[in-house]
């Protein structure tokens, strides 16, 4: 395998994994989606209380095998009313190692597909690099980040900030790596 394309690979993985680590740990870019409630330890009391499994769950929906009137029916009396989404875990766990781990080997291989891709353009400039892989980042966000605020009424602007530095950083090393003489 290509050198070029393995170390490429390596280390715009490696700065797409600081500046999430930046993003998540140091700079709080997220706190936005990770509000405090004082009444937390009674929500997860209530929870624990109510829920078996892990899962994430959706507040109100209908039950397996309900028929389309039942839907129907829940949708109509549930318009205008709270509702939740909740990712239930019954037991923390802070260990990250792992985690951390996969985070990184996710990063190398996303960067890998990228730069081999790029490698496949002839004479490819530090621009096209720099662009290619913020639109790689773009894409992403709007495929996936994007679309679920929307359904999900969430704040997805911390992750199009992480699209756009972390490809743009992946994008500016690899720009200088594939073009120095």
């Amino acid at each position: 395998m290509n050198s070029k394309l393995i170390i490429g690979a390596l280390v715009g993985g490696l700065l797409v994994f600081i500046w999430q680590f930046l993003s998540w740990a140091m700079l709080n870019v997220h706190g936005s989606t990770q509000m405090y409630t004082a009444n937390q330890d009674t929500i997860l009391s209530v929870l624990s209380s109510q829920l078996s499994e892990d899962g994430t769950y959706f507040l109100p929906t209908y039950a397996p095998g309900a028929t389309p009137e039942e839907q129907e029916k829940l949708m109509e009396t549930c318009m205008g009313k709270p509702w939740a989404q909740i990712s239930y875990h019954k037991a923390y766990n802070a260990g990250m190692g792992m985690n951390m781990a996969r985070g990184l080997l996710v990063d190398v291989v996303a960067v890998w597909l990228l730069s081999w891709l790029l490698m496949k353009i002839p004479n490819i400039t530090m621009q096209t690099t720099v662009i290619s892989a913020i639109v790689v980042g773009l894409i992403s966000y709007l495929t996936t980040s994007y679309t679920n605020s929307i359904w999900f009424e969430t704040n997805s602007i911390p992750d199009l900030i992480d699209a756009v530095v972390s490809w743009a950083l992946a994008g500016a090393w690899l720009g200088w790596w594939f073009n120095r003489k």
